[in-house]
This record gives C-alpha cells, structure tokens and sequence, in this order.
C-alpha cells in the first residue's frame, strides 16, 4: 500500500511540475517537435496568409525587413498575460526598420480577433486557423513563441513561452544594428 501511495504522489509532482514550467514559460520538450536551437540560423521560406482582419500578410523579410513573429492564439493561458504587454510596447516604442507580425494560431477568426481587439494589438496579425505557418514551417507545438529573423529570414533567435518585454525589446534591439 505504501508503495502505491508514493507512485501516485510522484506521478502528481512531475504532473505538476510540467504544468507550472509551461505556464511559467519554462521548456517542455516533445519528441515531435524541432529543438527552438534547431531553428536558430534558419533562412525560413516567405509565406503569405490571410491577415486576421481580412487581406493578406506577406512575410515582413520578404521586403528585406528584420521581423520579429509573436505566434499565439486568445485561447492560450500564457498568451492571455503577453499580448497585452508587447501590444503596449509596440504602440509606444519605435521600432526603427524592424516589423512585427503577430501569428495567430489554432484559433477561430472571431475569438481572435475579439482577442486583438480586446488587449488593442495594432501590430499586423497573420491567421493560421490550421497551423499552416506555426507547425507546418516553424514546427511548433505550443504556444506562445516569439521568432526574430533578420532582413533575409534567418532566424536570429526564438523564445520559448511568453517573453518579457525587457527581452523582446532587446530582440528588437539586436536586429537592428
């Protein structure tokens, strides 16, 4: 009996234990998934999607401007505390050449954009109701990750989970110089 207690107790902590390192932004891999490290000097193809309002984004690099993708969607936790944050930053900051593109994932046309709306996100946002461009091209299974590609699609660096503003303007930063 006491042997039985102790395998439900430690299935419970690494039950838990991955819960909170995925709210928290911490890394759960998965074996059908690309390593993030993997995707770091990557040129990535251009794509073209419906844009979450209605007419089409076009990959930022693909007019030679460093991009930054925020891929989420508004039925995610962790996006839920993020978007609202990096929609702030990036309506109140200047981002000199550097483009963002939000991706949103798996979702459903209005949540999303009753989601956009809501945490007022003026940066373009790409819809990917399939996760054509989320896990066809980039490979992700979990949301949300922030991508930084320099001017010719080389991914320059990916975080995974939600991402401080602090580093996303350092991302930011980086692909400007």
């Amino acid at each position: 009996m006491m042997f039985v207690s102790l395998g439900i107790g430690a299935v419970i902590a690494v039950a838990l234990i991955t819960v909170v390192s995925v709210l928290t932004g911490g890394k759960v891999t998965n074996a059908n998934t690309t390593p993030r490290a993997a995707l770091d000097g990557t040129r990535i193809a251009s794509f073209t999607a419906s844009g979450l309002d209605g007419g089409r984004q076009v990959a930022p690099w693909t007019s030679g401007r460093p991009s930054v993708l925020v891929f989420f969607a508004s039925w995610c936790s962790p996006c839920q505390g993020e978007i609202p944050k990096l929609a702030t930053f990036v309506s109140t900051h200047r981002l000199g050449s550097v483009e963002v593109l939000g991706i949103d994932a798996g979702d459903q046309r209005g949540a999303a954009q009753s989601f956009a709306k809501k945490d007022h996100v003026t940066f373009p946002v790409a819809f990917d109701p399939n996760d054509t461009i989320t896990a066809g091209l980039f490979k992700f299974a979990a949301l949300p990750e922030t991508v930084f590609l320099n001017a010719k699609g080389v991914v320059q660096a990916v975080h995974v989970g939600a991402i401080p503003v602090a580093q996303f303007a350092s991302g930011v930063k980086s692909l400007e110089s």
